[in-house]
């Protein structure tokens, strides 16, 4: 856990893993990760300047740890409230790990060359299912500005699924993201020069749907997955597993049905996450992993109907650490992310 420590009630910022920042040249290096930290820290400012969290709403926090310690996430994400206070606490180091593993994975997205995704003018297209609370709003963004040059492709369209009302909390965000903060009338010609979006909005388009992934229709499904280049879980599909194996097989399924060759599946989840299945009357628990890839590539890694494969597992890793790097500020305490990444293509059925 990476602790601020700044004790002063004066201050209104945490400095995140040691030293702070002192000044704009102290930002422009990368840390460890490759990521620079001016870009780490404008993720951080979207999510102060939309969300305001302030070390007074410790309290609610506290609420909403207590519901989701006890799986009560109807109250957890009941309130317009708890969700702003969620997506303030939570989600802007998970922001920054998830914009760490989208740079560590585009050399795999973009190592082959896919026409339906550089044809001239053809966006890139990215269903976040269990994506509402803004992590991956805002890590999305900040991959497109750190990879803009690189991409091959014009624009990214983002589509967040959520079963709870994030509405607001993803439109607060996104606006953060793509327009330039206030600043004070007094700021220097180079402060109003460096105050750029994090992210171009020409460059990324987004849309909020409220949906519960266990329950889609038929005609739902393929308006979200037929025309995605990407679907992500990130630390979703455990959730989903515990809520119904079954419908989360089924959903598996249909992403499989959907999902164009060439597409990608990128699975993110806490490590050693445990489902239980009943078998005769017996309940055993099995590694979400083992679930996922029973799922989608089967024994040997054959199709279950004609022997042929249907996924292409290109990245699987147990257990990885993100770990916020020294000199962020924040106004609260953030946490250091330890995850398991799963990263499948889809194969064409008829090569």
């Amino acid at each position: 856990m990476a602790r601020g420590n700044d004790k002063s009630k004066a201050s209104k910022t945490k400095l995140i893993g040691g030293s702070g920042i002192t000044g704009p040249e102290q930002v422009q290096s990368s840390d460890k990760t490759g990521l620079p930290l001016a870009l780490q820290q404008k993720c951080l400012d979207v999510f102060r300047n939309a969300l305001k969290p302030q070390e007074h709403s410790t309290a609610i926090v506290q609420e909403v740890k207590g519901h989701l310690y006890t799986r009560d996430f109807a109250k957890a994400f009941g309130t317009a409230e708890y969700l702003n206070v969620y997506a303030a606490r939570w989600s802007p180091s998970r922001a920054l790990g998830y914009m760490q593993i989208l740079s560590d994975i585009s050399k795999d997205l973009f190592l082959e060359q896919d026409s339906q995704i550089t044809d001239e003018g053809k966006d890139f297209r990215i269903c976040c299912v269990g994506g509402g609370a803004g992590a991956e709003l805002v890590a999305i963004g900040g991959w497109i500005s750190q990879k803009e040059d690189a991409l091959p492709f014009q624009r990214v369209n983002s589509t967040f699924v959520d079963i709870a009302a994030w509405n607001s909390v993803v439109s607060d965000l996104f606006r953060a993201s793509t327009i330039p903060p206030d600043l004070s009338k007094y700021a220097s010609a180079a402060a109003r020069e460096a105050n750029t979006a994090l992210v171009e909005q020409e460059s990324y388009q987004i849309e909020f749907q409220q949906l519960d992934a266990l329950a889609l229709e038929d005609e739902k499904s393929h308006e979200l997955f037929s025309k995605a280049d990407m679907v992500t879980l990130m630390f979703t599909l455990n959730e989903l597993y515990t809520a119904s194996i079954p419908k989360t097989q089924k959903l598996l399924a249909r992403l499989t049905a959907e999902l164009r060759a060439g597409a990608y599946l990128l699975v993110v989840d806490s490590p050693g996450s445990y489902s239980a299945v009943s078998v005769n009357g017996a309940e055993k628990k099995y590694p979400m992993q083992w679930l996922l890839d029973y799922t989608l590539v089967g024994t040997g890694w054959k199709g279950k109907d004609d022997g042929r494969p249907q996924w292409q597992k290109l990245v699987s890793d147990d257990s990885r650490w993100f770990r916020l790097p020294q000199g962020l500020q924040y106004p609260i305490e953030l946490e250091n992310m330890r995850y398991q990444i799963h990263l499948y293509r889809r194969l064409d059925d008829t090569g």
